[in-house]
Order: C-alpha cells, then structure tokens, then sequence
C-alpha cells in the first residue's frame, strides 16, 4: 500500500511539472506558438546584422544600399536574404534613414500561428510594425 501511494504522488508530481514547465512555455510574441521562438529570435539577429552592415555601408559610401548590394558587396554574409518563410528587405529614406523589415506570408486561413512582421530602423531597435 505504502508502494502505492509513493508511486501515486511521484505521478502528481511528474504531472505538475509537466503542466508547470511545458504546457506553458512562454512565447516571444503574443498569439505566436512557442515552437516559433527559435525562429523569430533568428529573425531579429537577422535584422541587427542587416541594419549593421547598412550603416557600415552608409559610413563607407555615403548611401544606402539594397539588401542585394549588401550581400554582393561583402558587407553581409548572409546565404540568402530570408529566413524559415520570411523575407528581408531594406527600404531607404532620406539621408542616413533607412527600415529593414522582415515579412512572412500570412497564415492559412483558421491557423491558429501568426506571423509578425518585424523591422528595425536606424535606431537599432527591433519591433513589430502592422
């Protein structure tokens, strides 16, 4: 009997732990799976580097260049200018101004993912843009 019941709360306990440490796994970002952390924490390491090569490039030329331009050029070693269904690119402004953003396709319809659309500035600050 005593076997039984030691057995029992070892149960409850595994079970406790199981609800406590897995089941609510924290997310990254509101109304994304917890599965999606690696990818969008690969995502914003993405877009720092990208947004650090742009303004290497600005201080070297003086301009702002495409994401083509900063892969050919050397200044980016990245393979290819997207990343597990997202997408990079840069968009220039005026002067030293420029957004990095990086989008996915949208969800099938009745998915329970979102993808957020991410971006950073000249600000080096990374956030989620509509």
């Amino acid at each position: 009997m005593r076997a039984l019941a030691l057995v029992l709360v070892a149960a409850l306990i595994a079970f406790g732990a199981y609800q406590f440490y897995l089941k609510n796994m924290p997310t990254t970002d509101a109304g994304t799976a917890s599965t999606q952390a690696i990818n969008l924490t690969g995502v914003r390491m993405d877009l720092l580097q990208i947004a650090q090569a742009e303004r290497g490039n600005q201080a070297l030329n003086s301009k702002c260049a495409s994401m083509e331009e900063l892969m050919s050029s050397g200044s980016l070693s990245m393979a290819r200018p997207g990343r597990e269904g997202y997408a990079y690119e840069v968009n220039c402004g005026s002067g030293s101004d420029f957004e990095v953003v990086a989008r996915h396709a949208p969800a099938p319809e009745g998915s329970p993912i979102r993808y957020p659309t991410l971006a950073i500035d000249s600000s080096m600050q990374v956030r989620e843009i509509q």
